[in-house]
C-alpha cells in the first residue's frame, strides 16, 4: 500500500472539500491510480496500491482564473507531508517552462510579457522555497507563484495560438478545420438557419438509436431525414451519430434482456449500424459510430464488453461503406474517472487498442467541457488543453473536439439530470459573458492544432432536449447568446 501526504495551509474550507474529493494521483505515463483520500485537519492522505512516484492532480482556486486542475511534478513517497500549494506551483512552473522550450525550439517567438510573468513567478517560488520553516509565509508566496505561473501560461498560449493560426493560413497544404455544432429541429426554422449559417460550416446530425428504434423493429427516421435533407440543400458538411451510445441509458430499453448475451447483442448493434449508414450513404461521409465506450455504463456492460462492441461496430461500419470516415467519441479524455478503480484502461489506451485491431478507425472525438459535474471532465486552463491535444495527436488520427460550457446556473429541465453546473471554475460565475470568454479562448486554440480537423459545439439550442445544462448557442427563450460573436469571428477568420 502506497501513501502520500500533503499539508494544506490554510486548512481547507467547506467549498474546497468537494474539489479535494475530485483529486487523484497519476503516473509519469499519465495513467491514474485508484486511490482513497482521507482528510485529517489540514493533512490530506492519499492511499493507493502502488508505491511508485506519482503526480497529484487537484482543482485549485487561482484568483482571476478560476479553479482549474493543477498538477504537481512527480513526487516520491516520504514520511514528511508535502506542502501542497508549493508543489502545485512547482508543477505549474515546470509545465510552463517545458512548453515554452518546446515551442521556442519549433520557431515560436516568445513575447516579453510572458518572460516577465515567468520571471516573477520563479522569484515568488524561490521565496516560498526558502521559507519552508514558516508554513504560512511559504504558502503565501507559493500561492502568488502559482497565480503568476497561470498568468504566464495564458500569455504563452495566446501567443502560440496567434502564431500557429497565422502559419496555418500561409500553408497551402493545410485545410482549415471544420467549425460546427450538433444540431436539432430548431435549425430548420428561418431564425435558426440564419444563426447557424453565420457561425458554422459543418453540422453534426444526431442519429440516436434509442430515439429511432424505441420499439424493436419499428424505426422513426423522420427527424434525421429532415435534418440531413436540409443540410444537404444548404451544402453543409455533415457528420452523423453517434450510432451506438454506451453511456448509462444510452441504448434502447428493449435490449436489456440481451445484455448478457455476448452472441446476439453484437448482432443487434451491428444491424442498426449497417441500417443507418446504408440509409445515408453518399450524404453523410463522416460518422461517429460509437460514444462513451471508455466510460461505459449502458446495460451494466463491463469495460471489455464495451471495447468489444465498439470494435464490432467499427468493423460493420467499414464493411457497409468503406469510403466514409469513422470516429469514436471519448468521454473525459484526461481519464479522471479512473480514480474510482472501476476502469482498467485509460481513454488513450482504449483508443489505442482499437487502432491496433486495424478496424479502419479514422479519428476520435474528444468531449471537452467546463463547468459541469459530477461526472463531466474537470475544468482545465488552456495550456493543459493544448498539452492534451498534443498527447492525442501522437496516435496520428484525426481529432474532433466537442465543446460545451454553461451560460447560466440553476435547473435546466431539458438537460440530462445527471449533470449540474459548477460555478467558479472559469472566472467567478457562469453567465453569457463568461461562456463567450471561454469559447473565445478554447476555439482558436483548438483550431490552431494541425491534428484537429473539426470543432463542434455540443448542442445548438437549449429549447430541445440536450446533454449539458445551458450549453447551447440559443437559450431556452430562443435568444441567441453572446458566444456567437467569437464563433462568427473564427469562421470568418478562417475564410480569409
Amino acid at each position: 500500500m502506497g501513501v502520500m501526504r500533503f499539508l494544506i495551509d490554510p486548512p481547507p474550507s467547506a467549498a474546497q472539500l468537494s474539489d479535494l474529493s475530485a483529486s487523484y494521483l497519476s503516473g509519469m505515463d499519465g495513467r491514474i491510480f485508484p486511490s482513497r483520500l482521507e482528510l485529517d485537519g489540514n493533512i490530506l492522505t492519499c492511499r493507493r496500491p502502488s508505491t511508485e512516484s506519482a503526480k497529484f492532480n487537484v482543482p485549485w482556486e487561482i484568483p482571476g482564473v478560476g479553479r482549474p486542475v493543477l498538477t504537481t511534478t512527480s513526487l516520491r513517497e516520504r514520511e514528511e507531508p508535502y506542502l501542497l500549494v508549493l508543489e502545485l506551483a512547482r508543477g505549474k512552473l515546470s509545465e510552463v517552462r517545458e512548453s515554452c522550450a518546446t515551442w521556442e525550439q519549433a520557431g515560436m517567438s516568445i513575447p516579453d510579457a510572458f518572460l516577465k510573468a515567468q520571471r516573477e513567478a520563479f522569484q515568488l517560488f524561490a521565496q516560498a522555497g526558502t521559507r519552508t520553516s514558516d508554513i504560512a509565509a511559504a504558502s503565501h508566496f507559493a500561492s502568488a507563484a502559482a497565480e503568476r505561473a497561470c498568468h504566464a501560461a495564458a500569455l504563452l498560449v495566446d501567443a502560440y495560438t496567434i502564431q500557429r493560426q497565422a502559419a496555418l493560413r500561409r500553408s497551402i497544404h493545410h485545410t482549415p478545420a471544420l467549425l460546427g455544432s450538433v444540431i436539432d429541429e430548431t435549425v430548420l426554422a428561418p431564425a435558426g438557419q440564419e444563426t447557424f449559417r453565420s457561425a458554422f460550416n459543418s453540422a453534426s446530425v444526431p442519429v440516436r438509436w434509442k430515439a429511432i428504434e424505441s420499439t424493436e423493429g419499428t424505426y422513426d427516421w423522420e427527424m434525421v431525414d429532415r435534418l440531413v435533407t436540409h443540410c444537404c440543400e444548404q451544402r453543409t458538411i455533415l457528420r452523423g451519430g453517434p450510432l451506438i451510445d454506451l453511456s448509462p441509458n444510452g441504448l434502447p430499453e428493449w435490449l436489456a434482456p440481451w445484455k448478457n448475451d455476448f452472441l446476439n447483442l453484437p448482432i443487434f448493434v451491428c444491424d442498426f449500424t449497417e441500417t443507418a449508414i446504408s440509409r445515408y450513404q453518399g450524404r453523410i461521409r463522416i460518422w461517429e459510430v460509437a460514444a462513451y465506450g471508455n466510460t461505459g455504463g449502458a446495460l451494466g456492460l463491463g469495460e471489455d464488453h464495451c471495447l468489444a462492441l465498439v470494435a464490432r461496430v467499427l468493423e460493420a461500419a467499414k464493411r457497409t461503406d468503406s469510403d466514409a470516415q469513422y470516429f469514436i467519441r471519448v468521454d473525459c479524455p484526461w481519464g479522471e474517472y479512473q480514480r474510482s478503480g472501476q476502469h482498467r484502461l485509460s481513454p488513450y489506451q482504449f483508443v489505442d487498442a482499437l487502432m491496433r485491431s486495424n478496424l479502419g478507425l479514422t479519428g476520435v472525438t474528444l468531449e471537452l467541457n467546463a463547468g459541469y459535474g459530477p461526472t463531466a471532465c474537470l475544468a482545465r486552463e488552456m495550456l493543459s488543453i493544448s498539452k492534451l491535444i498534443d498527447l492525442w495527436s501522437h496516435l496520428q488520427l484525426q481529432i474532433h473536439v466537442n465543446i460545451s460550457c454553461p451560460s447560466a446556473t440553476g435547473p435546466d429541465p431539458l438537460a440530462d439530470p445527471t449533470f449540474e453546473t459548477v460555478d467558479g471554475v472559469w472566472g467567478e460565475k457562469w453567465n453569457e459573458e463568461t461562456q463567450a470568454d471561454w469559447i473565445e479562448h478554447v476555439v482558436p486554440l483548438l483550431m490552431a492544432k494541425s491534428a484537429v480537423t473539426g470543432v463542434y459545439l455540443s448542442q445548438f439550442s437549449d429549447t430541445a432536449p440536450h446533454r449539458f445544462p445551458h450549453g447551447g448557442l440559443i437559450d431556452s427563450q430562443g435568444k441567441v447568446k453572446q458566444m456567437i460573436e467569437p464563433l462568427r469571428y473564427q469562421l470568418n477568420h478562417d475564410l480569409e
